[in-house]
């Protein structure tokens, strides 16, 4: 067994190396700097119009924002609540303190570089979702990369064969995925949190090696995801649509309250995150240093591990909202990728960096810091044991919902993969997998799922960038409608629009 995980070590190393150091930084930086020059930074010349389009319709009683036209559909906060649920999980806590412990405070701004030319990355992915959705034989929305990589890549010229088998493949990456990053990833970090806040001095038995309470956990979570996920997106969106917000706004307050804790240092904590962004250099010979290349990798791995932009999961459940507009539910992608990243994730770098746990001097992690736990240790540091305790219950419903949210996905690969009929198999076993999770101790799974998100994002970017010509047509058309008043027909669909 141990020659085998080696020899599969190994193998993840090769391609890991490939898929993110050779061509997947560049593949995704270049795609959201094309992307955002394309649409004139629509990010930020339309920031007023989108912001009005997407959270803050929400709190507008006129807004279509939060109502369902159909049974067979969710709303468009809905989506969105669900795409987050998949997307704040421990990327948002452990992943930052990872990128931060691993490539230093400057892995925080190329975090933050991702997010801002991602946000038009994943506008542009939910628009080709919306505009080649159909409809299943269930009557929902069926929608994501494969789509319009079959029909929008593959009804170009020639590209009919590799648009065909860049659908496939990206749906085979999705489906494994699943597995690594929206399952088995996610429970152990439960597991890990939730052990070390409420049993960190119980010595319980063990059965295989494995501690009892890691299996007690393991099965209390696969019961309870399986109540929610056989019952399908429906029941999954219900869910996400309450704990997603309560849980966001709950998480914000307690870092805030971290950030006025620790206000004398934010100046220090700014400077160091921009000072570090383009490597470390050795100290007086007390530091080794942090190479730049490691720097952005980091920033930017952990930052596609967070907002997802770019990989073309959260597409999958945007392409099911009631919305007919495809450059609307574009809008919500920006604010997710924003949220998600410029909100949450800032929050969590804020708490690392007031923990003391990294030198703000050398820019380098205290000998012995375990990036899995440092939030909660931070936490610790302030709000004493009840600190620990909170961080472990945001990490259980954040990491909890990124497997509700990845279930889905999973779904729909698996749909278009081998038919509807195939579904509820996928999820029993994607349910039974939870308890690997939690019983798990190697950290291969966290480096597959890395390599798993390059394999994914790839073919999806390819269609993207392929597609951008159509991509810069509905949002030519939807802002010479909606915000310059001309009188045009709308680009709704590529079952009404044959390009």
């Amino acid at each position: 067994m141990e020659i085998f995980i080696e020899k599969l070590t190994e193998i993840n190393s090769i391609i890991y190396n490939f898929v993110w150091d050779k061509i997947g930084v560049f593949l995704l930086l270049g795609t959201g700097v094309l992307l955002t020059c394309l649409t004139k930074f629509f990010q930020i010349t339309h920031l007023r119009h989108w912001w009005r389009s997407t959270i803050g319709g929400v709190f507008r009683k006129d807004a279509d924002a939060t109502k369902k036209t159909d049974k067979k559909s969710i709303s468009q906060f809905q989506a969105l609540c669900t795409a987050l649920a998949a997307t704040i999980g421990t990327g948002n806590i452990a992943g930052v303190a990872a990128a931060i412990v691993v490539g230093g405070p400057g892995a925080v701004f190329w975090m933050w570089l991702a997010a801002f030319f991602g946000m038009m990355t994943n506008y542009s992915e939910n628009v080709l979702g919306i505009y080649f959705r159909r409809k299943n034989s269930a009557g929902e929305w069926a929608g994501g990369p494969m789509y319009y990589l079959r029909d929008g890549l593959g009804g170009k010229k020639h590209c009919k064969t590799i648009g065909a088998v860049l659908a496939v493949l990206f749906s085979l990456f999705a489906i494994l995925a699943s597995f690594g990053i929206g399952n088995m990833g996610q429970i152990n970090k439960i597991t890990i949190n939730l052990q070390s806040a409420f049993f960190s001095g119980v010595s319980a038995p063990e059965i295989g090696g494995i501690s009892l309470i890691s299996i007690i956990i393991g099965i209390c979570l696969m019961i309870i995801a399986g109540l929610i996920i056989i019952g399908g997106l429906q029941r999954i969106a219900a869910v996400a649509e309450k704990i997603v917000p309560f849980m966001s706004v709950l998480y914000i307050i307690g870092a805030l309250a971290i950030f006025f804790s620790n206000i004398s240092r934010v100046g220090d904590m700014f400077a160091a995150i921009f000072r570090f962004a383009f490597g470390v250099e050795a100290v007086g010979g007390a530091a080794t240093g942090i190479l730049i290349k490691t720097v952005v990798t980091q920033g930017f791995k952990k930052g596609v591990f967070s907002n997802e932009a770019g990989l073309g999961s959260s597409v999958m459940v945007h392409s099911s909202s009631n919305v007919k507009e495809p450059a609307v539910q574009g809008m919500w992608g920006i604010f997710e990728v924003f949220f998600d990243t410029f909100v949450v994730c800032t929050m969590t770098a804020i708490v690392v960096l007031s923990s003391g746990y990294i030198d703000l001097e050398t820019g380098l992690a205290v000998e012995g810091v375990n990036d899995a736990t440092l939030v909660a240790q931070a936490f610790g540091n302030v709000f004493g044991k009840a600190g620990e305790i909170f961080v472990a219950i945001a990490v259980l419903l954040f990491a909890f919902t990124t497997v509700l949210g990845w279930s889905q996905y999973g779904t729909r690969a698996v749909e278009y993969l081998f038919g509807e009929k195939s579904v509820k198999i996928y999820q029993i076993i994607f349910v039974l997998m939870i308890i690997s999770g939690s019983v798990m101790t190697s950290t291969l799974a966290w480096d597959i799922s890395d390599t798993f998100n390059g394999l994914m994002m790839m073919p999806n970017l390819v269609g993207v960038l392929a597609l951008c010509p159509l991509v810069m047509k509905i949002t030519k058309n939807y802002v010479d409608r909606n915000i310059k008043g001309k009188d045009h027909s709308p680009l709704l669909s590529h079952h009404q629009h044959k390009n």
